[in-house]
């Protein structure tokens, strides 16, 4: 049988061409397919949402409400109804969670060791435009509970796409169908949104990361040159590396699963449907120091180009919009301002001490999101010393401190050759000094 569909498929060459590609073990490595295994939990979590949720604002019945609710909300409380149902819909709240954290530390990791240049460079873009995708795909289901905070939540994000210059309103049109809430379009645009066009996006984007990593192979820590010049250090994808996926998938999905058990996502008949009451809300971590910047942000800083219409630049733009938009920017061109030895291919990682000042500016450019995260935190209970002056010098300050005292440390950790560049080898055993980004 097996020679049989062997003639016909060439089974043997596939085998030896795709499942014997090596895959080096480290546990940094892992973080993508954490990545992989929460977007595969958060389809098929999704399929079953799916199937019991209606997107739709008319107004029905439901028992234990006097006034009649929209039935996007009314389905959530159907879902949590039925048996483990509030549990799976906490699986899929977490597992979103979970992939937009895995996603941004597997492309740290990438960052800090270099594996983003050449020839690699696309693949790092690829990899930053899922990152955006899926905080994208989770802010679309924001709105979905359709209860009081949801909305709540997801007026100020439609309020961040009307403030674009002359094209918001246009932009806020396709992706909510209409002025949030109040239209009854905006829920069935951003069903389709989350469920269809987004994931068929991420499904795409994935699929090539991972072509092009099979076709370009890892990059593998240095000590794997000592041990195998020239080839990649570590074991074929089937079986052993299938099988250590395989035991890998399954903890994570009883460590989220235990994780939703616990700590079940956003109830909503703690908030109830949507009324003339707005409360306190906060966006999930991966929005909040963008919610910091608009706090702190003055509601004077706009003017207006009078050409033609919608010509406004407001705090929502600056803070929403324009410095978000400059930090992607940034990420996306990085590999063309990193160069590789006389332009041959990035084989092996680099120590985050080998490139002081990638390293620094990496780990003060986290700094200043932590410092746009704790601006959120602005006028709660128990931070009074939070006010808007101190948190913009803690904005602007802690960053420039953290990127000296980085530089200084990792200077001194590479050597006493300091301040000489560090020799290292580069691929075919060449050697050379080492240029920094």
């Amino acid at each position: 049988m097996y020679q049989w569909l062997d003639e016909r498929l060439d089974i043997t060459r596939f085998n030896n061409k795709v499942l014997r590609k090596a895959f080096p073990v480290h546990h940094t490595f892992f973080l993508g397919e954490i990545t992989l295994f929460a977007f595969v939990v958060l389809v098929l979590t999704g399929i079953f949402l799916t199937f019991n949720y209606e997107p739709s604002t008319r107004l029905i019945k439901v028992a234990g409400y006097t006034d009649p609710v929209q039935a996007a909300y009314a389905s959530i409380l159907y879902i949590d109804s039925l048996p483990f149902g509030a549990v799976i819909r906490s699986v899929h709240h977490w597992s979103a969670h979970i992939m937009i954290a895995a996603a941004f530390l597997h492309l740290l990791r990438i960052l800090l060791s270099g594996a983003y240049k050449k020839p690699r460079e696309l693949n790092w873009i690829i990899g930053m435009l899922m990152l955006v995708t899926s905080i994208v795909v989770a802010f679309t289901g924001y709105a979905l509970p359709y209860d009081n905070y949801a909305v709540t939540a997801t007026r100020i994000g439609h309020g961040i796409a009307q403030s674009v210059p002359w094209v918001g309103v246009a932009v806020a049109q396709i992706m909510f169908g209409g002025d949030f809430p109040g239209s009854d379009h905006s829920i069935p645009r951003l069903f389709s949104l989350h469920v269809l066009w987004l994931p068929l996006a991420l499904m795409g984007l994935i699929g090539a990361h991972l072509l092009i990593m099979v076709k370009q192979k890892h990059t593998q820590p240095k000590y794997a040159e000592k041990v195998a010049p020239g080839k990649i250090l570590g074991v074929p994808l089937f079986p052993q590396q299938a099988v250590m996926s395989g035991v890998l998938f399954l903890v994570y999905v009883a460590v989220v699963t235990l994780i939703a058990g616990g700590f079940l996502a956003h109830p909503v008949e703690a908030y109830g449907p949507l009324s003339a009451n707005t409360p306190a809300v906060k966006p999930d971590w991966y929005f909040l120091w963008i919610y910091g910047l608009l706090k702190i942000i003055p509601s004077h800083w706009e003017f207006t180009i009078p050409l033609f219409n919608g010509g406004k630049f407001g705090p929502e733009f600056w803070g929403g919009v324009l410095i978000p938009s400059i930090l992607l920017v940034g990420g996306l061109l990085i590999p063309f301002f990193s160069v590789t030895k006389d332009g041959q291919k990035q084989r092996y990682l680099e120590l985050p001490s080998q490139k002081p000042v990638r390293t620094s500016l990496t780990i003060a450019g986290l700094m200043f999101l932590i410092m746009g995260t704790l601006a959120g935190y602005i006028g709660d209970s128990g931070m009074e010393w939070l006010t808007i002056p101190v948190a913009w010098t803690l904005l602007i300050v802690a960053p420039i401190v953290t990127y000296f005292v980085c530089y200084i440390i990792m200077r001194a950790i590479w050597g006493k050759t300091w301040p000489q560049e560090p020799q290292i080898e580069f691929i075919g055993g060449a050697k050379g000094s080492a240029a920094d980004d």
